[in-house]
């Protein structure tokens, strides 16, 4: 068991390296030579981090950066065991994986590159327009289970949840399910964010959460509590379902490195444009 002290000093020691890597430094234009990056983590990051690999081979032939997208969870373990250089992560690290990588001899921090909101997708043709928290909370209890119980057609709801090791679970459990642990047993779980995207795109019962990269004219996104997700409210904090995405480190890299330039790329107006382009929102935006 650890003492209460040591899990207390290792979440403030993780609070002030998130402060610390929030200040402003300068992005900085790739190229470094023979750049070798390993990535590993996020489905929601990853048309991010992809974006970025590419802008930093483009200009750089001697290039390789290698990206792995398998869940959040998964980006931590890999960062931990020394299995990659960065982790793509959609929420904070746990206690007990700080607790892991301070035994591990390091201090993992975090590098928030974007904004990004859980949007509650539906079918196109699914005439509801949008759902309280609440009635979210209900659908994936199991308390829902018919479209027309919320005015809608008689048709049955599926819902789609992500698995427990994604970061967008942990967010939506969070900000949605509250202290409600126990999904309804029709309930479907699915890896990395394309499933359940085009579960939803192809079932016209069905109700999915994936981040705003992942909204287009194939799905329709719902306003929650009467708020559409947006760029603008998601930057403005109004959409009540967002988080930050965050790429993390062995300890705050050394200046002019590899690891340093990708993971602080996003300052850098070539980095927002990416971020921008990909669905989500800079960290400039408002």
């Amino acid at each position: 068991m650890v003492p209460r002290a040591q899990r207390s000093a290792v979440r403030i020691a993780c609070l002030l390296l998130a402060f610390l890597a929030a200040l402003p430094l300068a992005g900085v234009r790739p190229p470094a030579p023979q750049t070798s990056l390993g990535v590993e983590g996020s489905t929601t990051l990853g048309p991010i981090a992809l974006g970025f690999a590419e802008a930093f081979m483009s200009g750089d032939a001697d290039a390789r950066i290698t990206i792995g997208q398998t869940g959040s969870g998964d980006g931590a373990a890999a960062l931990i065991a020394g299995r990659c250089d960065v982790a793509a992560m959609s929420r904070f690290m746990k206690p007990r994986e700080c607790r892991k990588a301070v035994k591990a001899g390091f201090l993992p921090v975090p590098h928030v590159v974007a904004m990004d909101g859980v949007c509650v997708i539906v079918h196109p043709t699914n005439p509801i327009d949008g759902l309280t928290i609440a009635q979210v909370r209900e659908i994936y209890t199991g308390r829902i289970t018919n479209w027309k119980q919320l005015g809608g057609p008689d048709k049955a709801i599926v819902p789609i949840s992500r698995d427990s090791c994604s970061g967008t679970f942990e967010t939506f459990h969070r900000l949605v399910m509250g202290s409600f642990a126990n999904y309804g047993k029709g309930t479907e779980y699915a890896s990395g964010s394309a499933h359940p995207y085009g579960r939803v795109k192809d079932t016209p019962g069905a109700i999915g959460y994936v981040g705003l990269g992942f909204v287009n004219k194939s799905v329709k996104a719902l306003k929650v509590n009467g708020v559409t997700p947006s760029r603008r409210t998601i930057a403005s904090g109004r959409y009540p379902i967002i988080r930050p995405l965050f790429l993390w480190t062995r300890g705050y890299p050394k200046l002019g490195s590899p690891v340093h330039a990708f993971v602080t790329f996003h300052l850098s107006e070539e980095g927002q444009q990416i971020i921008e382009a990909k669905g989500f929102v800079p960290l400039t935006a408002y």
